[in-house]
């Protein structure tokens, strides 16, 4: 069972009850004051979670992005694109984003569908990274403003899978897949947790809006769900707080997750991450 929330209303995060997206994103993103930084945007990727082929609740529903999208114009004039790497093998990007109501949503709102499993890359370089010192990653991550779109969820691997886990969409599997792995990005896997830590190192999350809507409870590819549903729009500029309050609402301790509290103490020490602007 996923621990219930009250809602936060100042702050950074927030979390705001759900009813429709267009309602509880509006709201979650006003109460961060997100226009003001929105406005000043020429370039606004929205990256959804889209693993797998599965619907909502394992994948972020088009609604919810649809939301965000409205939100955006009626504040900032930048261009829009929509861009995931799906992690599943036998899958490619553009047949989830077929299944899932993507390309729909693509032309009702003329919005690009990007594939970021085969965008071209830049060389990145961070020698504080234990794992990923260099990184190839799609050239876009630096162009454009990043809105993360998770959906709420248990992980098998890395405890849950919130904002900066969602990041992974942008690593190439032609290099990061690793021999024989079944998972586009398995190379991750072999020390997830700091992984997970290095990528935002590279590039995180400018904005985050987390679909807690529902939740999955055990883990990430389907499973039991939150039950009662938690029912809840997570929004902030931090992704790792954002992520700590996910945490929270799955009724797991954040100081646990290795992705969450990268010194072995438990204490912050220093997170230097990339952001756009």
């Amino acid at each position: 069972m996923c621990a219930a929330s009250s809602p936060t209303t100042a702050g950074n995060p927030v979390t705001i009850p759900f009813t429709t997206y267009a309602e509880a994103v509006g709201r979650a993103l006003d109460a961060i004051g997100a226009p003001a930084v929105l406005r000043r945007q020429n370039a606004i990727l929205i990256k959804p979670n889209l693993v797998t082929i599965d619907p909502h609740p394992v994948t972020t529903p088009a609604a919810c992005c649809a939301a965000i999208i409205d939100y955006i114009r009626t504040c900032s004039d930048a261009a829009i694109v929509i861009a995931e790497g799906c992690g599943d093998a036998r899958r490619e990007t553009a047949e989830i984003f077929a299944a899932l109501g993507y390309e729909r949503l693509a032309a009702r709102y003329g919005v690009p569908l990007i594939d970021l499993n085969h965008a071209p890359l830049v060389r990145c370089v961070d020698e504080s990274c234990p794992v990923f010192p260099e990184m190839l990653l799609p050239e876009i991550a630096f162009s454009h403003f990043i809105v993360s779109v998770p959906v709420l969820k248990a992980h098998s691997l890395a405890a849950m899978t919130g904002s900066l886990k969602n990041m992974m969409g942008f690593v190439p599997p032609a290099h990061y897949s690793g021999r024989g792995g079944f998972w586009k990005k398995a190379v991750f896997h072999l020390r997830l947790q700091q992984s997970i830590i290095d990528l935002n190192r590279h590039r995180t999350p400018d904005l985050t809006v987390l679909d807690a809507a529902i939740g999955l409870a055990e883990q990430h590819l389907g499973g039991a769900r939150c039950d009662p549903p938690v029912n809840r729009i997570v929004a902030g500029f931090d992704p790792l707080a954002v992520d700590r309050e996910a945490a929270r609402l799955l009724g797991l301790e954040w100081h646990t997750i290795g992705h969450l509290c990268p010194k072995p103490d438990g204490t912050e020490g220093e997170r230097r991450c990339r952001r756009f602007r």
